[in-house]
């Protein structure tokens, strides 16, 4: 599908700001568990921290197609990074569609600065895939809503400034779930502990803790109820986003594999000219190339308000995407050899990192119940 002449200027910067900015520093915050602070700064610069939010408060307003190039490019230099900024986009997503006019103008115009960071709770220890058996509790007091509860799996969760939490109104109720947003420096709001994980690393991922946690009733972004379709609604956008981010990734992989098989030389030749080097190669290219594909038509659906097509192609483009990218990791390593399977080389990042697209937002099961309900009409 072809880009418009701004999508390619789009794409040109962003591919440079990763190669320039995001990559050099990507090992040494793997390693350190550590979140580039010094990017999200440059990310800002360029106005990609007010992506999702509308030029009346200073954003970008990208759109679908826009917003998948920029995930995979910065995909491309650095997984945690894009992650990051998709989340924070997911939080400034639901404040400007779902919040009051006083809500929006009071956190977007500094949210397009990257300060403060959004974060999105949805997720919880014992309420993962499905969101409905969630425990977390939002009581109405007067004026006030206290919440009650633990958010897991938070990605920005210690570097964020404000979060969008969903909570039951009623404990006994599935159907009650409503979304508010919650200022980080609210007293009852604690940061639990930080997950130590097997890729990713360099994105901090916390528990969320609320006890007593008292927010203004305006603060409430949907209506009693009403969050869960909210939630699903934001999700569909979000998927396009981790969709584009396995793209992203899996490109990386494959230009380090390709790289490295031309300058690697074996029985007095460079190993790319061998078939089972090259069948890999072809099967990496073909996996991504049908991923960009799959992703791009899902944002071009999006794009022209397609609806329950777009939630589909969404699925579809995040089901593929994420699998291929599993797929072309793992041949980058074993491309590599023994070389693969060291840090001095980032296949072996790459092929960490891979693994949690098939997981975040719709384990790639959720995915496929998803689209086989689209296929068969039902609502099993």
């Amino acid at each position: 599908m072809e880009l418009t002449a701004e999508q390619t200027a789009v794409r040109d910067v962003i591919r440079e700001f990763a190669a320039e900015e995001i990559r050099p520093v990507a090992r040494e915050c793997d390693e350190e568990q550590r979140f580039p602070e010094e990017v999200w700064d440059g990310l800002a610069e360029l106005d990609l921290t007010g992506l999702t939010v509308p030029e009346e408060y200073g954003g970008y307003d990208a759109d679908p197609m826009t917003y998948a190039i920029v995930n995979e490019e910065l995909a491309h230099g650095m997984l945690a990074v894009a992650t990051a900024l998709s989340v924070h986009g997911l939080a400034t997503s639901c404040i400007d569609e779902f919040g009051s006019q006083a809500v929006r103008d009071e956190w977007l115009p500094e949210m397009v600065d990257g300060r403060p960071v959004g974060a999105f709770a949805l997720s919880e220890p014992d309420a993962g895939s499905n969101p409905a058996e969630m425990s977390t509790v939002a009581s109405r007091e007067g004026d006030e809503y206290v919440l009650d509860g633990k958010k897991q799996w938070i990605t920005n969760g210690s570097r964020a400034g404000v979060y969008v939490v969903f909570a039951k109104t009623d404990r006994d109720d599935p159907g009650s779930v409503t979304q508010f947003l919650v200022p980080a420096d609210v007293d009852g709001v604690e940061v639990g502990k930080k997950e130590d994980k097997l890729g990713l690393r360099a994105s901090d991922t916390t528990a969320l803790l609320f006890d007593g946690a008292r927010i203004p009733a305006e603060y409430r972004l949907t209506e009693e109820g009403e969050g869960l379709s909210a939630a699903f609604h934001i999700l569909t956008g979000g998927r396009i986003a981790v969709a584009a981010q396995a793209v992203g990734l899996a490109q990386a992989a494959f230009d380090e594999a390709t790289r490295y098989a031309t300058q690697r030389e074996q029985f007095d030749q460079p190993i790319s000219q061998f078939q089972a080097i090259r069948h890999k190669l072809a099967d990496m290219q073909t996996q991504i190339t049908a991923s960009r594909l799959l992703t791009r038509d899902a944002a071009r659906k999006k794009a022209a308000g397609a609806g329950m097509e777009t939630a589909f192609a969404a699925s579809q483009a995040k089901y593929f995407a994420s699998e291929a990218a599993m797929d072309v990791t793992n041949e980058a390593v074993q491309i590599h050899g023994g070389y693969g399977y060291t840090t001095d080389f980032p296949v072996e990042r790459f092929y960490r990192d891979a693994k949690i697209l098939t997981i975040y937002e719709g384990t790639s099961e959720i995915q496929k119940k998803i689209i086989a309900r689209h296929v068969l009409g039902d609502d099993a």
